[in-house]
């Protein structure tokens, strides 16, 4: 299921990009003005949005999109021929679309449960992707992943797009340079309103035009009770890895890429719970984590519910929504927002600027030099990895009382001043946490080394994953 990290690297020969040494994933440099054909798997908001960051490059052709739903694809190929003045080829089957198509590029913004074949198939096939985020849906997925960028000389990029953010860039290099003092740990939060997704007490019916078995692929085929098909699967484990995997990446991706941290925690740990949501949803949508690394604890924070009962109100951690704030001992900077505080909060240095990850990816598919990717598929791996040990905990965890889990973390002051926060964002919605109880995820020490969990069964086939035939990963690639 696993291999060591000395492994993993020989296989995937991803050693010259941990050791920071040239790496040529081709032997030519694309001409400047060569056309790069791309097609997009996945036509929804986000393939909509890889087709308009795509075409509008010069040099840069849309010439396929798929997806199992023919009425998004027909859509997307009428988009394409209305706006850019190309005919793109159409597939529902995103294999045919790779072995058939003329291709230099395959982009892959499904959901993340069908991440990991198409990038798998394109790189065997010869193609540069990029994939969006989070990489994988399992850890050994994105193992897999790598090990096909690498083995096929293929350059691959994860959407984590604050690695090409003006504003994170510059925080992060102002951070590093010493001028805020010694990073002490990082809070990284996602405050994203979220409703339920509802709960049917009679199976949806799904469209004639969606190849249902095709558009569940690796993932379960069974009956949807949920009220909507596309997109709150991100709400349940079988197809999604909620707010603090989804979102979370791109939080725990900057808070590793802060504090230059190539390893995994050594330890994790998640509470919370899935409040006031009567649905069909299993995945939480109040949680808290905490990252043992070895440079600093990182911390994370998933808020889907308002500020409090009956409030429109979000909620913020110091003023923002969204970010990672990295505690230093001379203030505090939030890097995605480009703003650095004094401890008192006052700001002393704000940076601004836009983000070109697509633009690039494609200056890095012309030069073929993988070092020029802001966000290869290795560190993207392994922030992705994280986040899915934070919810393994989650997963595995039990419904607990206040005592409980206050025993549970206690010693850890970061955590147990987490806890605190959650406990009274729960009250501010009126829920009882006395009464109602917390799901509490152990504690999970982590082989670093292998990407998996020491002495854990249960946890370590979670690191595995499942897939349904005939949508089956390949062992090796």
């Amino acid at each position: 299921m696993s291999v060591t990290r000395r492994e993993f690297l020989q296989r995937s020969a991803a050693a010259a990009v941990v050791l920071g040494c040239p790496h040529v994933a081709a032997a030519s440099v694309r001409r400047a003005n060569e056309t790069i054909r791309v097609g997009v798997v996945g036509c929804g908001n986000r393939g909509l949005h890889h087709i308009e960051r795509f075409a509008t490059q010069p040099d840069v052709v849309v010439a396929a999109v798929c997806d199992p739903d023919r009425d998004r694809l027909a859509a997307a190929a009428g988009s394409i021929r209305e706006r850019f003045q190309n005919k793109p080829a159409q597939y529902a089957n995103v294999r045919e679309m790779i072995d058939k198509a003329e291709l230099d590029v395959v982009a892959v913004a499904t959901m993340q449960y069908w991440h990991a074949l198409p990038t798998i198939w394109a790189c065997q096939a010869g193609k540069d992707v990029y994939v969006e985020k989070p990489l994988s849906h399992f850890i050994r997925e994105g193992q897999v992943m790598v090990r096909a960028a690498r083995k096929y000389n293929r350059l691959v990029q994860i959407g984590t797009q604050s690695r090409s953010t003006r504003p994170a860039i510059d925080t992060i290099r102002y951070l590093q340079e010493g001028q805020l003092g010694k990073i002490q740990y990082v809070t990284a939060f996602a405050n994203k309103p979220r409703t339920s997704i509802g709960r049917r007490d009679t199976p949806l019916p799904i469209p004639d035009t969606i190849d249902y078995d095709l558009w569940c692929g690796p993932a379960d085929n069974g009956p949807v009770f949920r009220d909507r098909l596309q997109y709150d699967c991100s709400f349940t484990w079988d197809k999604g890895d909620g707010e603090s995997c989804n979102q979370g990446v791109h939080e725990i991706d900057v808070a590793r890429w802060l504090l230059s941290e190539r390893e995994l925690p050594k330890r994790v740990i998640s509470i919370g719970g899935r409040f006031l949501f009567d649905d069909a949803g299993d995945v939480p949508n109040t949680q808290i984590i905490y990252y043992d690394f070895p440079s600093a604890p990182v911390l994370y924070e998933v808020h889907n519910l308002r500020a409090a009962q009956g409030s429109q109100e979000i909620p913020t951690f110091r003023g923002v929504h969204t970010d990672v704030c990295a505690h230093c001992e001379g203030g505090y900077a939030l890097i995605r927002s480009g703003l650095v505080c004094d401890p008192q909060g006052k700001s002393i240095k704000t940076f601004g600027g836009g983000e070109d990850i697509f633009e690039n990816f494609i200056r890095a598919v012309r030069s073929r030099r993988q070092e020029d990717l802001d966000a290869d598929i290795f560190e993207g791996h392994r922030s992705t990895t994280v986040t899915h040990l934070g919810n393994i905990s989650y997963r595995l965890g039990k419904p607990a009382s206040q005592g409980e889990i206050r025993e549970q973390i206690a010693g850890v002051p970061l955590l147990e001043e987490m806890f605190a926060r959650l406990v009274a964002h729960l009250k501010a919605h009126e829920i009882d946490v006395d009464a109602q109880s917390i799901t509490l995820g152990p504690w999970l020490y982590v082989a670093v080394d292998h990407e998996c969990f020491q002495n854990h069964e249960a946890a370590n086939a979670l690191v595995a994953g499942t897939y349904r035939a005939p949508y089956v990963l390949p062992d090796e690639v």
